[in-house]
C-alpha cells in the first residue's frame, strides 16, 4: 500500500505560506516555502506514521482549514471558502508545524522521533536543514512564518498533542 501525503502536505504548505508570507521577493517566497514544506513533512510523518494511517487519511479527508482561517481571521474574507485546495489542509499538521518552526528544541525533537519509527523516511534521505539549522536568509525569508507571537493561536491548537507524541514512550504506531 503506497502512503501518499502530499496533498496534504502541499496544501497544508500552501496554507501556511499564504497565512505567514515571505516579506521578501521570489527567492525568500522560495526559502519561506521551504522551510514550511520541512516542518509540514514531519508533522504529518509524525501524524500520519504508517501507510494505514495515510490511507484511512485519504479515505476520511484532513478536515480543511476553517479552524486555521478562523483562528488567523482570515475567514473574514469571503473569497477563502472557493479555495478548493483548503479542504487538503489539516489542522493538526498545521499545528505541529508551528510549533516546530517557533521551537527549534521541539523540532529537533521531532527529527529523532522520525529516526525511531514510522514508515515514511524508510529508504529515502531525509535533511531538514532549513528547519533545524536555518541561516540568515532562511531567518529572514521566514520572519513572520517563525515569529513565536504571531504563530501562538496556530502552534497553540495541538501544542499537547505534539508533546504527547514526541514522548519517548509514545509509539509511533497509531
Amino acid at each position: 500500500m503506497q502512503a501518499d501525503l502530499s496533498p496534504v502536505i502541499a496544501a497544508t504548505v500552501q496554507w501556511l505560506t499564504r497565512s505567514f508570507p515571505s516579506p521578501g521577493g521570489a527567492l525568500a517566497s522560495a526559502l519561506c516555502e521551504a522551510q514550511a514544506r520541512q516542518a509540514v513533512t514531519v508533522a504529518a510523518w509524525l501524524r500520519y506514521p504508517t501507510a494505514m494511517d495515510a490511507a484511512l487519511l485519504e479515505l476520511a479527508g484532513p478536515g480543511g482549514s476553517a479552524r486555521l482561517d478562523w483562528v488567523t481571521g482570515a475567514d473574514a474574507d469571503d473569497g477563502v471558502a472557493a479555495d478548493a485546495w483548503r479542504t487538503w489542509v489539516d489542522e493538526v499538521v498545521a499545528s505541529w508545524a508551528a510549533c516546530l518552526l517557533t521551537d527549534p528544541e521541539l523540532a529537533s525533537r521531532a527529527v529523532a522521533a522520525l529516526a525511531r519509527g514510522g514508515e515514511h523516511a524508510d529508504g529515502l534521505p531525509t535533511e531538514f536543514r532549513r528547519l533545524l539549522d536555518p541561516d540568515e536568509a532562511d531567518r529572514g525569508a521566514a520572519a513572520l512564518l517563525r515569529h513565536p507571537d504571531l504563530l501562538a493561536p496556530v502552534a497553540g491548537l495541538h501544542h499537547c498533542g505534539l508533546l504527547d507524541r514526541l514522548d519517548p514512550d509514545h509509539t509511533l504506531i497509531a
